[in-house]
């Protein structure tokens, strides 16, 4: 994935379709383009019930692998994420669409051209799979450095399927988009009693 997803439906569906109990996002305009470090909406289960939220995309590296955020897990597996994968880490991230690059770079401008990807021309509502945590250190850009805490998420990625290998290059991840009926086994009890009744 090449970090950057767009989120363009309004509040009022994204509530409709995650049941949202609790929301606390205000004023949630269409973000066409979200990037790294951008605050987005996410939905997760709380003790209150489903809730609605704001986070930074980008979970904290690895401490032997300093570096940026990240926001793609390609590799679960690995200690640094195995705590997160807990249900109370786990987290859906509303979308419309997402991007991916060419395999080859476009002739006219040398570069790799961004290719979208959604559930079909329409653009609907889905999410992504994930997990979140707070992180107590410094976000925002570095001449203007963001102390912590702050509320961070990331994707699960997962192998392309023929449609975006055909179309992007050989390192890309997709973002793991579980169907409602998978969404079941992703998020804690509160918000699987919401979807097992529910068709693909």
């Amino acid at each position: 994935m090449c970090n950057l997803y767009s989120i363009t439906t309004n509040q009022a569906a994204i509530i409709a379709l995650f049941r949202v109990i609790n929301r606390y996002v205000g004023n949630l305009p269409p973000m066409p383009g979200v990037f790294p470090n951008y605050f987005a909406p996410v939905v997760r289960n709380t003790e209150a019930g489903t809730e609605l939220t704001t986070m930074r995309w980008g979970m904290p590296p690895p401490p032997r692998t300093p570096g940026p955020p990240v926001t793609n897990i390609r590799n679960p597996t690995s200690p640094h994420w195995r705590g997160w994968l807990k249900p109370e880490s786990r987290r859906l991230v509303p979308a419309n669409s997402f991007a991916e690059y060419a395999p080859e770079a476009n002739p006219e401008t040398k570069k790799k051209d961004v290719v979208w990807f959604a559930l079909n021309e329409d653009r609907p509502l889905f999410a992504f799979a994930g997990i979140w945590t707070t992180f107590n250190g410094d976000r925002g850009i570095k001449s203007k450095p963001i102390p912590g805490p702050h509320l961070v998420y990331g994707f699960l990625t997962t192998s392309p399927n023929d449609v975006i290998a055909t179309a992007c290059d050989e390192h890309s991840a997709p973002p793991t988009a579980p169907p409602p009926s998978s969404r079941v086994t992703f998020l804690p009890e509160a918000i699987m009693q919401r979807y097992d009744a529910k068709p693909d």
